[in-house]
């Protein structure tokens, strides 16, 4: 309970800082909206000419787009500490401060910022998640909507999950840290989509290797009432999220190996 309600005080702290320039917090929030909705704006366009892809529904397409980025954009805004800890941190020796703080230091960079420009990003996920709610060819109920919350959480907790990875690798490299953008932000982009419009190498990767498929594909193919490419029965689909978590924890193990690691740069 002594974290938790550090944790609060790490995030009241963060807010009241940004709404103190409340001006700049809604033009980069705006900017975040738009920029992401205009790449709905394009798959909104591709089905107006074909009218499905790989036999998916724009409704159906939505439900993945939607919920997949309301998953990104939490961790997003709740992980600023992990995602800038090689610049920030490592590179300036500024983590050594937090070693000598009797927290846990995991503690201390989920408290570092908490990004209000993701909500930017969050509203355009949850405007593009009701287009597919209102579209998809289903009749939704209460169990429908609990499995769509949870593969959500499941999501943020995967994507959580990936940005520490990132940040644990600057342990060993504080350069080139942005190849890992090509896991996190092009799984993202991978994700939005159901999994059986990829070549099955990719399938077995966005399943087994980085568990987006787990957190999106299953759990929404259970929701839409259609068969899924890896065979999995209803109840593994809906338990399919907790993959998520066990990502996270994951993580967090390694991440521990990488403090135990870390050397100090000297300063």
């Amino acid at each position: 309970m002594n974290a938790l309600r550090l944790y609060g005080r790490y995030a009241a702290a963060s807010i009241a800082g940004q709404m103190q320039y409340p001006g700049a917090f809604a033009l980069t929030a705006v900017a975040q909206f738009a920029n992401t909705f205009v790449g709905f704006a394009g798959v909104w366009a591709l089905f107006a000419r074909f009218g499905h892809i790989g036999g998916w529904s724009l409704g159906e397409i939505a439900l993945f787009y939607g919920a997949i980025s309301m998953a990104f954009a939490i961790a997003d805004a709740l992980s600023r500490g992990f995602d800038v800890f090689g610049q920030e941190f490592v590179k300036t020796g500024n983590f050594d401060r937090l070693l000598l703080r009797p927290r846990a230091t995991s503690l201390q960079l989920a408290g570092y910022e908490v990004r209000l420009a993701s909500l930017g990003r969050l509203s355009q996920g949850a405007v593009v998640l009701a287009v597919g709610i209102w579209l998809a060819p289903i009749r939704w109920s209460l169990g429908d909507a609990t499995l769509l919350a949870w593969a959500v959480a499941g999501g943020v907790a995967m994507f959580y999950g990936l940005l520490i990875l990132q940040a644990t690798l600057s342990f060993w490299t504080v350069e080139s840290l942005e190849v890992v953008n090509i896991v996190t932000y092009g799984g993202v982009e991978a994700g939005q989509y159901p999994l059986d419009i990829y070549a099955r190498w990719f399938r077995d990767l966005m399943m087994f290797v980085v568990p987006i498929g787990c957190v999106g594909y299953l759990p929404l193919t259970a929701i839409l009432g259609r068969p899924n490419v890896f065979g999995a029965p209803a109840w593994a689909a809906a338990a399919s999220p907790l993959v998520g978590w066990a990502f996270l924890g994951a993580a967090l193990v390694i991440w521990g190996a990488g403090v135990r690691r870390y050397t100090s740069t000297g300063s």
